[in-house]
C-alpha cells in the first residue's frame, strides 16, 4: 500500500524545495559547501569544469537508474573536463549510505539534509539535475530521469565539453 503513495509523497516533498522562482539557463549557479564522504564538497572546487549536478534521495526510484549512467558519464568524460556531483537530500545520512552501498558512486557525493541547496536551484522533482558551464552559468535544467533521457543528456554534456574548448 505504501508504494502506491510514493509518487504522491515524492511530489509533496519536492514542493518543499521550491523557491520563489526556478533557476534559469544563463543564470549563475548558487554556490554551496556541503559535507561529503571524503570531506567538504564545494561548487567552487570545480570551477572551470563542466558540472553535472544531480539531486537525489534514497527513496527515489529513478535515482537507482541514474546512478549507473552518471558513473558511466564520469568515467567517459571525466578526463575531458566533466565532474558529476550528486547531492543527497535525505534527512538521515545513514539512508543515503545504505543507497550508496547498493548503488556506488564514482563521482563526488554531498549531503544536504536541510534541503537548502535544492531550494536555491529551484528543484521541481526528484531526481533533478543541472548542467553547469565552466563559467558557473546554468546550461540545462532537467527534471526526472528515465532511460530514454540518457542519450539527450549525454548529448548536452558533449556539447558543453566541446564549447569549453572553443576560444
Amino acid at each position: 500500500m505504501m508504494t502506491k503513495n510514493l509518487p504522491l509523497l515524492a511530489l509533496l516533498l519536492s514542493a518543499l524545495y521550491l523557491p520563489a522562482h526556478a533557476l534559469e539557463i544563463g543564470q549563475s549557479s548558487p554556490a554551496f559547501s556541503l559535507p561529503g564522504p571524503a570531506g567538504a564538497v564545494r561548487l567552487d572546487d570545480f570551477k572551470g569544469k563542466i558540472i553535472y549536478l544531480d539531486f537525489w534521495a534514497s527513496w527515489c526510484g529513478p535515482c537507482k537508474q541514474s546512478f549507473p549512467w552518471m558513473n558511466e558519464m564520469q568515467t567517459r568524460y571525466g578526463s575531458k573536463g566533466l565532474q558529476v556531483v550528486a547531492i543527497n537530500v535525505d534527512k538521515k545520512v545513514a539512508d543515503a549510505g545504505i543507497f550508496l552501498k547498493d548503488h556506488p558512486a564514482t563521482f563526488s557525493v554531498a549531503f544536504d539534509a536541510e534541503g537548502k541547496t535544492p531550494a536555491s536551484y529551484g528543484l521541481k522533482g526528484m531526481p533533478g539535475s543541472v548542467l553547469i558551464g565552466p563559467d558557473g552559468k546554468v546550461l540545462l535544467v532537467h527534471n526526472g530521469f528515465v532511460p530514454a533521457d540518457r542519450d539527450a543528456l549525454e548529448q548536452h554534456i558533449k556539447q558543453a565539453l566541446a564549447g569549453k574548448d572553443k576560444p
